[in-house]
């Protein structure tokens, strides 16, 4: 053994052997576990967030396997997207290129890292071999009208000629080339995730207990559930009326004017011959280019412009001026509002500002409301007034009455609507999945028979940087003959989005060399669902929600059985350096890469574990990893040191009973230490208490050397038991020196499938206690005394002590009161 802890040449060593082996093939019997992290986009070089995410992952893998798990734990490329594009354009290089060079790099640094990936199941979704089968899955969804083509408002950039999401949308500029965007109607595919929207919402609880409340609750408010009503207000005078969607029916006789989102359809109309064109248009035009999101914060000030037409309340017949306000998103409900300014704050803010009238409609118990002397919107209980033949009602009674009478009238109707809006997958670039469809002027749209996927994207594109799909100018690509009459065609030129790639690749590594279809039943109903998953807060939403869409929709298809993609999720905190996330543009970035050439991977793998509980956020440190450095040279050097003594022992395995006296106390703290690591990785996931309690017993076995281990058999076999144990225990947070280490001690098996250690119940008891003692109430002394020790004993030594005597101060005793190993309480 060498005497000093060389980390580059055992992880080497290890990860060659692990490689050789297929050490992480699943297959070895066992309960199974799908432990999967979030597969990365292959931009070329791993970066910290990486090696915190998937050294999570693994040590969850890892310490699966010793329990006895059969572990399927892949690992593959996410490799569509317009980065690659861009690349290409600035470098000169084909994307699949490019692509392709980075993942042979990064799959070398994960490597390097010794994560327990099968590697014989890696899966890259540019391969026509994986997206051929989500083009069968497009085909068929058409079949089922889970996918349909409509015009669209979008993002429109003309320089770029792309479809731009609104993140990419900055102060109305693209993101890509600055030039303003303008909103355009294009005719864009839509997956009808709307149709799943209340199973969607509906499984949300199912996961409870899994998932993580933040993440829950965010995917809720994103379906955004709301019961209530669908209510017509006639347009005076014209022969158009506007319907608006409220959960505030009982509210509806207080309803004084209209607000409507900006760019409504009916906003130009609305003003045309009134005077107020020029306005309307100027007002429409200033909040296009106003971010999105800051127009849904609550703190917005309030800003409209009147259209110069009224609509008809269609219960008291009030003219009510009709708005364009700022604060209405025509992605919300039907993008119109009845304003009840007594009732809503925003509505209230809005009326003091453009001098519109309120009308109290509910009044609370107590002190009634005046319209005049309010200074905020009520929206609380109370009863119905100024409310016709409903007045005296509670209002929430009076919810289901109005819309009941609504329905009745012919005016309205009870309506649930949902935030959900369908999910828009057309992409106007190259470096995607084709999307499966063919136009033909005598059949319309025609999908791509199954027999012709999949519609590989032809290598002989010319990507300038000019903007819209380089598939449209391939003449070869888009010319092609109609599946049906065999007349001539032409292909659809756009592109997936690629976050359906990412929406179902978790199946696909349960089969991933299965080439008869998209997925082989057998395997993916043995593996699935993921049991746990592991990735970023920011993908709570989108990336998530379109996961358990899609397999709501393979069930549906027939492919599976099961309605959830994944059974428990982690959601890792982000590495922070200098107060920031770490990131090229602030300048506060660490390469991995340079950490592992200094330090070695175990370095970074305990560092990147022990600094934060996984949930959390992790600030970079470099002392942190000086230090963890230290510790494993440290550990590596004290095996070195009693090794001599230790490989002729076999480890302990007796029980307390059998423990001489002397080194109870090290047989103690090797099982104290088995108990608490047990329940900090299976319970809490708190990776960093677990290795502190590791490091902890590595402490006192500092307090033994050589001599004392080669006098003292029992002491050696206690010895071995003990660095076994922290071997054993570190193993999934450091495999590559545990591994070396356990070789060390005679074991030919490798430590992989070697089971967790278990706690003997007997040897957690401890001997001693603290006893606190007290005079006259006040804690004066703490006595560390044997277990169960006589009452009169524990009296002896409490009064014997200095600091006791010194406050007693020669007082007479009045009373002494011994609680068994807990209290002296002296009165004096």
């Amino acid at each position: 053994m060498n005497p000093e802890y060389n980390p580059h040449a055992i992880e080497e060593k290890w990860q060659a052997r692990w490689l050789e082996e297929k050490t992480f093939a699943t297959g070895r019997g066992g309960e199974k576990y799908y432990l999967l992290e979030m597969f990365p986009y292959p931009s070329g070089k791993i970066h910290m967030g990486h090696v915190r995410n998937y050294s999570i992952g693994d040590v969850v893998a890892r310490y699966q396997r010793m329990l006895g798990r059969d572990v399927l734990h892949p690992m593959g490329w996410d490799a569509f997207g317009m980065p690659a594009e861009n690349a290409a354009i600035a470098h000169k290089v084909h994307p699949a290129s490019w692509t392709r060079r980075n993942i042979e790099e990064m799959r070398l640094q994960l490597q390097r890292m010794g994560f327990s990936y099968d590697w014989d199941r890696e899966l890259a979704t540019c391969d026509p071999s994986y997206y051929r089968w989500e083009q069968l899955f497009f085909t068929q969804m058409l079949e089922k009208d889970l996918v349909y083509k409509k015009k669209s408002k979008v993002n429109w950039c003309e320089e770029c000629q792309t479809v731009l999401a609104n993140e990419q949308v900055e102060d109305g500029c693209c993101w890509r080339c600055g030039k303003e965007t303008e909103d355009k109607d294009l005719s864009q595919w839509f997956f009808k995730i709307t149709a799943y929207a209340e199973e969607l919402l509906a499984g949300c609880e199912d996961l409870q207990g899994g998932w993580p409340e933040r993440v829950l609750t965010m995917q809720k408010n994103w379906i955004g559930k709301s019961v209530g009503a669908e209510i017509d207000f006639a347009v005076a005078g014209r022969d158009l009326k506007i319907t608006v969607f409220t959960t505030r029916q009982d509210t509806l006789f207080g309803a004084t004017f209209m607000s409507l989102a900006p760019d409504h359809p009916l906003a130009a109309e609305l003003a045309a011959g009134t005077g107020q064109e020029a306005a309307v248009a100027a007002f429409s035009e200033k909040m296009r280019l106003q971010e999105h999101n800051d127009r849904e914060a609550v703190q917005l000030e309030k800003e409209g412009v009147f259209t110069g037409s009224y609509c008809v309340n269609p219960m008291t017949g009030r003219k009510m001026p009709i708005y364009l306000a700022n604060f209405v998103l025509s992605g919300y409900g039907t993008g119109a509002v009845m304003a009840v300014p007594a009732h809503d704050q925003r509505d209230f803010e809005f009326a003091r500002m453009y001098d519109l009238p309120i009308v109290v409609v509910i009044q609370p118990e107590g002190e009634p409301l005046d319209a005049e002397l309010m200074r905020e919107a009520y929206a609380g209980e109370g009863r119905l007034v100024n409310s016709g033949e409903f007045n005296g009602l509670e209002n929430r009674l009076a919810l289901d009455r109005i819309a009941v009478h609504l329905t009745e009238k012919g005016i309205g109707k009870k309506a649930i609507t949902y935030r959900l809006r369908d999910w828009g997958v057309s992409r106007q670039r190259y470096w995607g999945t084709p999307i499966p469809v063919i136009y033909c002027d005598a059949c319309g749209i025609v999908p791509v028979p199954e027999k012709d996927l999949p519609v590989s994207l032809p290598e002989e594109v010319e990507l300038d940087g000019r903007g819209g799909s380089p598939l449209a100018m391939v003449e070869s690509f888009i010319n092609t003959s109609c599946p049906r009459c065999g007349g001539p065609a032409r292909r659809e030129t756009d592109t997936m989005d690629t976050f359906v790639e990412s929406s179902w690749y978790y199946m696909r590594y349960a089969c991933a060399r299965y080439n008869d279809g998209p997925l082989e039943k057998a395997a993916v109903e043995h593996w699935l669902p993921v049991d746990h998953y592991i990735g970023g807060i920011e993908h709570a939403i989108l990336h998530l929600l379109y996961s358990r869409f899609f397999t709501k929709v393979l069930r549906d298809l027939g492919y599976i059985s099961f309605s959830e993609p994944f059974t428990r999720l982690l959601t890792q905190g982000m590495v922070i350096k200098d107060g920031a996330k770490m990131s090229k543009s602030k300048g506060n970035v660490v390469d991995p890469n340079a950490l592992i050439r200094r330090y070695g991977a175990d370095t970074a793998r305990i560092f990147s574990l022990f600094a934060s509980p996984p949930e959390l956020d992790l600030e970079w440190n470099d002392q942190g990893v000086e230090g963890g450095f230290r510790f494993l040279s440290r550990l590596w050097r004290m095996v070195y040191a009693l090794l001599p003594a230790l490989q002729g022992v076999a480890a302990f395995s007796g029980t307390m009973a059998e423990v001489p006296p002397a080194c109870s106390s090290l047989r103690r703290k090797t099982h104290q230490t088995i108990a608490r690591v047990r329940v900090d990785i299976e319970e809490r996931m708190h990776f960093n208490t677990a290795i502190s309690a590791v490091m902890e017993l590595v402490n006192e076995l500092k307090a033994y050397d050589l001599e004392m281990a080669q006098a003292d058999k029992v002491l050696a076999s206690l010895l071995r038991e003990a660095f076994e144990t922290v071997i054993l225990l570190l193993s999934p947070i450091v495999p590559h020196i545990c591994e070396e280490l356990w070789q060390e001690f005679g074991h030919e098996q490798g430590i992989s499938y070697v089971p967790v250690p278990l706690a003997d119940p007997s040897s957690l008891i401890e001997d001693t206690v603290v006893v606190v003692v007290q005079i006259n109430g006040k804690v004066r002394e703490r006595l560390t005394v044997a277990l169960n020790m006589a009452d009169a004993e524990v009296q002896a030594l409490a009064l014997a002590s200095e600091r006791v005597r010194k406050h007693l101060g020669g007082k007479a005793l009045r009373k002494v009161i011994v609680v068994p190993n807990k209290l002296v309480n002296i009165v004096v």
